[in-house]
């Protein structure tokens, strides 16, 4: 049966006009807010989308300063600045930064310390500023990256001048070194002057005089293509590059005093009693710092750490040592100041020395047999240990500290350097705050001698050396001779005003000169071996012994039978020219077992100072 449909064409004509309105009415609407969007963006929102186009072809970049040079006073550079390649990324406009560091990784080596660098300084860099990933490519290397660089976005090899150290390891504990700047010292730094910037000064004057040598940060605004690469500079505002430094240090003496001290470890410091001036700081065994630079490895790292004789540590700054004998004159000055023994009153030694109340131990001298009557001349000239026993008993522990502290014991120098140690000068006091416990006669005794709790740096005996040269005037040693800037301009380091050492008289100062030249003139002199070599001019000087290990009282010290690493220190203090010093040397030699052993090392110096005339003229001129 066939069924039949009738239209209704007027329903389907009403449906139509109602569809079309709806659709012409949604229509007007999209429109409308169409328009109304590109208004919005045309006239609101104009000035940001301005902005960000112009950054889409305008590019801020950080122009980091060139480090301040490094010469010594002869105009001799110390630390350079040498151009280098450097494997660089811009993170806004690398799309996956992991994916893109391990395409990288397959064309050229990048450490997995390289990697964790380069995300450090993302989290304190801009996303538009250039962050290093690997320094000191090589020819090939560029050559590869050069050929592949359409496929990393905001990849580029640039040309940047990088720290370097043309003397090697010679006085490296005094220079120091540059390296990567490390989270912690993101914290501390102004970040806003280091941009660009990706290292820092880690030790010694590049530490120190940290700010003088970077600089001061520039910036540019350039016009960049779709690649990144610049098509020109907009506007620019320099750098400013940092200072230059003229050290005090002379490198032909340090040559001279690390070739002297040899394979031994051990510091030599040499110093012009006048001035203040270091011209020499030795720290052996040492380091080549150019290893720092670039990012040293872990074998590396680990095998300068755990060496025998570790030669990252500074021993001429931080080296604390029982100053032996080199102690004895000026402990002979405070007994004769103070007028507990006289100058021409004898002891008699013989051998050893028994406190009043306890004769069963015996303090021994190194001399067992004794050195008979001596006087303080003798006691000085010879090292007499039983001199020194009685003087310390006579002054007590108390005023020998108070005595000995005006020399600069127990106390900083005040070096241009950080990390100096203040040594240990001990007292009543002292130990019963450190120790909760009483001071014995019996530690006084050792004191006297420089052993027991008397700790000293090479650093302090050059400056109390200083000191007793100069008769009573200290004067604080110092790095740095000169500042200058880019323009020329020199600034002078002016000397520390000096204190002084007051003695009841002065001729007690010549006395102790002249008991100081009889070490190395006396006949029974403990340097006379090297005092009967000198010509052209006298030195007064003072061995020391400091012990590494205690011996028992029925036991005798034997070298031969003793661990190299157990052997005595050997020590030894002079200055020269006797009537006029100019030079002042303080020497340690770890395991040398006799400081008469490192007086050769002072005359090869004081020879060299005062005995070639180009370099002595020079010297003599800037120690006035």
């Amino acid at each position: 049966m066939r069924r039949s449909f009738v239209t209704d064409h007027s329903q389907l004509s009403r449906l139509f006009k109602a569809r079309a309105i709806v659709a012409g009415l949604f229509s007007f609407l999209l429109i409308a807010a169409l328009l109304i969007r590109l208004g919005w963006l045309q006239i609101v929102e104009y000035a940001h989308f301005a902005g960000l186009s112009k950054e889409n072809r305008v590019r801020l970049m950080a122009l980091p300063p060139n480090r301040g040079l490094i010469y010594d006073r002869n105009g001799v550079i110390l630390a350079e600045n040498r151009p280098t390649y450097h494997l660089e990324l811009i993170p806004e406009q690398v799309e996956d930064i992991e994916a893109t560091l391990q395409g990288l990784g397959e064309i050229v080596t990048i450490s997995e310390q390289n990697i964790e660098q380069f995300h450090t300084a993302m989290r304190t860099h801009r996303a538009f500023e250039s962050i290093s990933l690997r320094t000191r490519l090589s020819e090939e290397e560029v050559a590869r990256l050069a050929v592949n660089r359409h496929s990393f976005p905001g990849m580029d090899v640039v040309a940047r001048l990088s720290r370097h150290y043309p003397q090697g390891a010679t006085a490296v504990h005094a220079i120091g070194y540059v390296g990567r700047i490390s989270e912690k010292e993101l914290n501390t730094i102004d970040v806003s002057n280091y941009r660009g910037s990706t290292h820092i000064g880690k030790t010694g004057l590049e530490k120190y005089y940290e700010d003088e040598l970077h600089g001061i940060v520039g910036q540019q605004n350039v016009e960049v293509n779709a690649e990144g690469r610049i098509l020109r500079v907009i506007d620019k505002i320099p750098p400013l590059p940092g200072n230059n430094l003229v050290l005090n240090l002379d490198m032909e003496l340090q040559h001279t005093a690390e070739q002297a001290l040899g394979d031994f470890a051990g510091a030599v410091i040499v110093m012009q009693p006048k001035s203040g001036a270091i011209l020499a700081f030795v720290s052996e065994p040492a380091y080549d710092p150019n290893l720092f630079v670039h990012g040293i490895s872990v074998k590396q790292y680990k095998a300068l750490r755990e060496g025998d004789y570790k030669p990252l540590f500074n021993r001429a700054l931080f080296g604390q040592y029982p100053p032996g004998s080199t102690f004895k004159p000026f402990l002979g000055l405070a007994g004769v100041d103070s007028k507990v023994i006289g100058h021409r009153q004898s002891i008699r030694c013989v051998g050893y020395y028994t406190l009043p109340n306890d004769e069963e131990h015996r303090y021994r001298d190194w001399k067992k047999w004794g050195h008979g009557q001596v006087d303080l001349a003798d006691a000085i000239e010879q090292s007499c240990d039983v001199y020194f026993y009685e003087l310390a008993h006579r002054l007590g522990i108390n005023r020998m500290h108070d005595y000995l502290r005006e020399f600069g014991f127990g106390d900083k120098t005040g070096i241009d350097l950080f990390g100096e140690r203040s040594g240990l000068l001990p007292s009543k006091e002292w130990k019963r705050r450190v120790h909760n416990k009483i001071w014995y006669p019996g530690e006084t005794l050792i004191a006297g001698i420089g052993q027991g709790y008397m700790l000293a740096t090479p650093l302090q005996l050059a400056v109390a050396t200083s000191a007793l040269a100069n008769k009573g005037k200290k004067v604080q040693p110092r790095l740095l001779k000169e500042m200058r800037d880019t323009n020329g301009e020199i600034t002078a380091m002016a000397v520390p005003s000096m204190s002084m050492i007051k003695l009841d008289r002065e001729d007690r100062w010549d006395h102790m000169h002249k008991a100081m030249q009889s070490v190395l003139r006396g006949k029974l002199g403990t340097a006379r071996a090297t005092g009967w070599k000198l010509k052209g001019y006298e030195m007064a000087g003072k061995t020391g012994t400091a012990q590494v290990f205690g011996i028992a009282q029925d036991e005798e010290y034997d070298a031969e039978t003793v661990a190299r690493k157990l052997r005595d220190h050997a020590l030894f203090i002079a200055f020269a020219p006797l009537e006029d010093p100019e030079i002042v040397v303080a020497i340690i030699e770890e395991n040398g077992e006799h400081g008469s052993a490192v007086a050769p090392i002072a005359k090869a110096i004081m020879d060299k100072y005062l005995l070639e005339d180009d370099l002595k003229d020079d010297l003599k001129d800037d120690a006035k």
